[in-house]
């Protein structure tokens, strides 16, 4: 009589079976479609980050509110970008224009560099080929400058951008 032996699958080939049927399974339950591109029309609203959503307002200099009694002052308007940046604002310094002459104007926009608690939210851009810092912490607008004298261009009368600004809890009042 023949004595058949019963071979049986060993059990490593079984758990290697089985582990790639439980890993196609479980890849299969991750699936990712960050890669599909989306054909639906882009969103004409621009998503404004937190940092951007802080500092959008108006920022005057200390004799704003005496401006009545006929104080100097300069005002800071900044604003989202119009654009996709939603990592730019839009800054307009303007001064007083209702009694004499606006010593200082400027037009600009600025790339946000960066935030944290220590120093606030900073913006930065390029001024008569030096680097100009907008920090805003605190309700506070700081305008600086690696070179203090390429914000005077914008101001006359010995004027300068640079200083602290107040944020406003109104619009800025130009008149």
């Amino acid at each position: 009589m023949i004595k058949y032996q019963h071979r049986h699958a060993s059990p490593s080939i079984a758990i290697i079976l089985f582990a790639t049927t439980a890993l196609t399974t479980l890849t299969g339950c991750s699936y990712n479609n960050d890669l599909i591109v989306d054909s639906t029309a882009k969103s004409a609203t621009v998503i404004q980050t937190p940092a951007i959503q802080k500092v959008v307002g108006d920022y005057a200099s200390s004799g704003y509110d005496k401006r009545a009694q006929g104080s100097d002052w300069v005002g800071v308007m900044v604003r989202t970008d119009d654009a996709d940046n939603s990592d730019q604002i839009n800054i307009k310094v303007r001064a007083r224009s209702d009694v004499k002459k606006p010593t200082c104007h400027f037009d600009g926009q600025a790339t946000l560099m960066g935030q944290d608690k220590a120093h606030g939210v900073i913006f930065q851009t390029t001024v008569n080929d030096s680097m100009a810092f907008f920090q805003f912490k605190d309700g506070k607008l700081t305008i600086d400058s690696q070179d203090k004298y390429a914000l005077n261009q914008f101001c006359s009368g010995g004027g300068t951008l640079v200083g602290d600004y107040q944020k406003l809890q109104s619009n800025l009042e130009l008149t």
